[in-house]
């Protein structure tokens, strides 16, 4: 075996969880090295769509945006269906405020906020691009000149004295074989999900077996598998949920399109509605799934179509009929012979639908708004008329590993494991049943920049 190395902290994954992380280390003057596994860091974040969720900033009050903290933690709870931990909620919305000026501070950029997505009351998506945010906050961290960054080096298991000792390091595999990392202050796993896994995708969520999987080509569960050698706890892995609004056939775009969050509704191949349009997209994606060929159709109309914003990958309706993925007819008849779905059943769909906007009760599905609480119900009745062929995608497993209010990954009994904590995509709790647009990328630099302060401050 090669030599061993020392620092104070190492961090296990290089996307935007473990740089936030190894900056806020390197910030406070610690000695850090980061592991990435894969020729090139970034990960998953770096595929994103950008979106961070962010409440009470500048840039809400700039757009007139009433929003607090409150809210952002009354929304986190609802659209998780208070199966989250609302410990951990609680540090998100405690830190969400100084993180966003903090990554401002780094020099990240952000487009105007502008609409209300999923599980949000009000717009709170902050975006940015995500492959640039991680390549930034990482040249911060080789700028400070206390980050190793070391590549194509995979962490294989963690290093532990007894059953009840700290984990003090890690075991890896490099381009020039194995060897040990010794950490004074801690391991930090920021190692990513496991949506490359189809193993573990099918033993927890057997009903995603057919699903498409957008990820990092790392993300199989390692830093999940070493964290549970030792005893780690896991929760909400039931709660995988996959993307609704990914076209089914095309494998060029990876984003998601949300016409529904806009007004469309979703029909299934029989040319009915089958949910309530307006709830989380993760939500969708399990209704999706459940529908013939786990496919579906978001009818629209011209209006609809008009409100779409270029500005917003999800609802950049303009660049996706140019590319040829949205159907578009003249008449409702007509676009359901495109489409192959029977056009009486269409019709009686949309017609019922638009009663329900009529009178403000939609008895089929107790849809109230576009999306969560916001927005009021269209009429779809002005052609040209569109269809988005839609199912559902897996961007992350938003599962995993429990961990504490202050990220230290907690054992099978409720304890912590000393010298163990956990940021990201790799730890469960936050979520719960469903997701908000923006939670994924925000609690990556969050609880990394969370996660980095209490393993120097143990």
């Amino acid at each position: 075996m090669n030599p061993t190395m020392e620092t104070e902290l190492l961090v296990i994954g290089g996307g935007l969880a473990g740089f936030a992380a190894a900056l806020q280390a390197a910030q406070a003057g610690a000695q850090v090295i980061v592991l990435e596994k894969m020729p090139t860091t970034g990960g998953s974040s770096a595929m994103s769509g950008g979106c961070l969720a962010f409440a009470g900033t500048d840039m809400q009050a700039a757009e007139g945006i009433e929003d607090s903290s409150d809210l952002l933690k009354q929304d986190l709870l609802e659209v998780g269906k208070f199966e989250n931990d609302a410990e951990l909620v609680q540090t998100y919305v405690d830190h969400q405020l100084d993180t966003y000026e903090w990554l401002k501070q780094q020099g990240v950029a952000f487009s105007p906020v502008i609409e209300a997505s999923s599980g949000q009351s009000v717009p709170r998506v902050h975006t940015v691009d995500p492959a640039d945010t991680v390549r930034m906050l990482e040249q911060r961290c080789r700028e400070s000149g206390t980050v190793q960054v070391l590549t194509n080096t995979r962490a294989l298991r963690l290093l532990r004295d007894g059953e009840t000792a700290p984990v003090t390091g890690i075991i890896a595999s490099g381009p020039d074989g194995e060897f040990a990392i010794r950490a004074k202050r801690g391991v930090l796993l920021a190692s990513g999900g496991f949506g490359r896994n189809a193993e573990l995708v099918h033993q927890f969520a057997p009903h995603y077996d057919n699903a498409v999987f957008v990820c990092g080509d790392g993300n199989v569960g390692d830093g999940l598998a070493m964290a549970r050698k030792l005893g780690a706890d896991v929760r909400d892995m039931i709660y995988i949920k996959g993307t609704y609004g990914k076209h089914p056939v095309d494998t060029t775009n990876h984003h998601s399109c949300l016409a529904v969050y806009k007004g469309a509704i979703a029909v299934n191949d029989d040319g009915k509605r089958f949910v309530d349009e307006s709830i989380s997209y993760k939500l969708l994606g399990d209704a999706v799934m459940a529908q013939p060929y786990h496919t579906s159709f978001q009818i629209f109309d011209q209006p609809i179509f008009e409100s779409g914003d270029d500005r917003v990958r999800i609802l950049d309706f303009e660049r996706r009929l140019e590319e040829g993925l949205i159907v578009k007819a003249d008449t409702l008849e007509a676009l359901a012979q495109k489409i192959e779905i029977p056009y009486e059943t269409l019709r009686s769909t949309v017609d019922r639908y638009n009663a329900f906007c009529d009178s403000g009760d939609d008895q089929e599905f107790g849809r109230k708004k576009l999306v969560h609480n916001h927005g009021e119900l269209c009429r779809i009745e002005t052609g040209p008329f569109y269809a988005y062929p839609s199912t559902a995608a897996v961007f992350g497993t938003y599962c995993g590993l429990r961990v504490s209010p202050t990220l230290q990954i907690l054992d099978v009994l409720g304890e912590t494991i000393p010298g163990l904590y956990g940021a990201g995509e790799v730890i469960g709790g936050f979520h719960g049943g469903a997701y908000m647009t923006g939670s994924a990328l925000g609690k990556a630099v969050v609880f990394g920049r969370v996660a980095a302060r209490s393993a120097l401050n143990a």
